[in-house]
């Protein structure tokens, strides 16, 4: 696909409009800091194999998915809205048309920007810790940490708030942030809960996945002077490559097919003969002044398209005007009278 077809919109108007960019407020930084405090709690707790970690296994010894066996069906497709492959697919569709209508790519840019920090923040904890899975715990009241698991913090639930509170994050009204966060947070909260209902995470690496997915949200304001770099540099790549296309395509300058002039300094002179040192002389002709120049009758378009004449002698009734050259020899041995001339 063309690249100028892609950003084809974005050039519909001189600049795009200007759209309010979250900042680092002290509300926004306290909410960060105690978020901060929550994740690393929960970090201990588990660490220690505090009480948190009785809870797991009372939860998991409980068995949700069978206490409520009719819940599974429906449960088993709305965990799906917390996996990163389709729910990344979705809302990069809905912030990529946004994208196309308000003339920007920051949804699409905050939207990589916030996955690729998730990724690595959650990534990062999940292989250190290498904690075990309820399906794959090995003693019951154990932590199961260091085990070469993955499964702590959800993934599935820092996801979710990430992907969904992404769109609340990226609300250009008051009003639409705020039902976008109540709606957001409560898709987050029902997935967490699902993976526990399905027994596929402790109750622990539910709570430390939504802080975690918290964490990159609120983080996000700092990355805003580099998001908006990026973007001045993708439109800088994009307007190159459209100018080397343009210098491209454009059409190669036709060459001018000049016709040479024929005879520009006279009529060709035979090879060996002094012709050329010497000018001629206009004729005269019966009815008409020798020095009056003849007026061509055929444009010049149809001499120039004849080719050149034989040279010939001019000849008149009172004879040759050229003089006799010395190191012509005549056919016989006679010299050849002159006609109308005297004998």
């Amino acid at each position: 696909m063309r690249i100028d077809r892609i950003f084809a919109r974005l050039d519909r108007e001189p600049e795009p409009p200007k759209l309010e960019i979250p900042r680092m407020s002290r509300t926004r930084v306290a909410l960060l800091g105690s978020t901060l405090a929550f994740y690393l709690a929960i970090v201990v707790a588990v660490l220690s194999t505090s009480w948190l970690v009785e809870l797991d296994w009372k939860v998991m010894l409980f068995r949700p998915y069978q206490q409520w066996p009719q819940l599974h069906a429906f449960l088993d497709y709305f965990v799906v809205l917390g996996q990163r492959g389709p729910t990344a697919v979705m809302v990069a569709a809905w912030l990529g048309w946004r994208s196309w209508r308000q003339h920007t790519l920051r949804p699409l840019l905050t939207l990589g920007a916030a996955l690729l920090l998730l990724n690595i923040t959650v990534g990062a904890v999940k292989l250190g810790l290498g904690r075990l899975g309820p399906h794959y715990a090995t003693q019951i009241g154990s932590a199961e940490l260091f085990a070469g698991g993955d499964i702590f913090p959800s993934g599935h639930t820092a996801n979710a708030v990430v992907t969904w509170g992404i769109l609340a994050y990226l609300a250009t009204t008051p009003l639409a942030r705020r039902w976008l966060s109540v709606g957001s947070s409560a898709l987050a909260l029902g997935v967490g809960a699902t993976t526990v209902y399905l027994g596929t995470h402790w109750l622990s690496d539910v709570l430390l996945g939504w802080a975690a997915g918290l964490l990159v949200l609120l983080a996000l304001p700092w990355f805003e002077p580099l998001i908006g770099r990026t973007e001045t540099a993708v439109f800088a790549v994009r307007e190159r490559l459209r100018d080397a296309r343009r210098r491209s395509a454009a059409p190669a300058p036709v060459p001018v097919d000049v016709q040479p002039v024929l005879f520009p300094h006279g009529h060709p002179r035979a090879e060996g003969s002094d012709e050329e040192s010497q000018p001629l002389e206009p004729v005269g002709i019966a009815g008409r002044s020798a020095a009056a120049p003849r007026s061509s009758t055929h444009p010049t378009s149809l001499q120039r398209a004849h080719g050149p004449r034989s040279e010939r002698t001019p000849v008149t009734p009172a004879g040759s005007r050229r003089p006799p050259h010395a190191d012509r020899t005549p056919r016989t041995g006679q010299t050849r009278p002159v006609t109308g001339g005297s004998t």
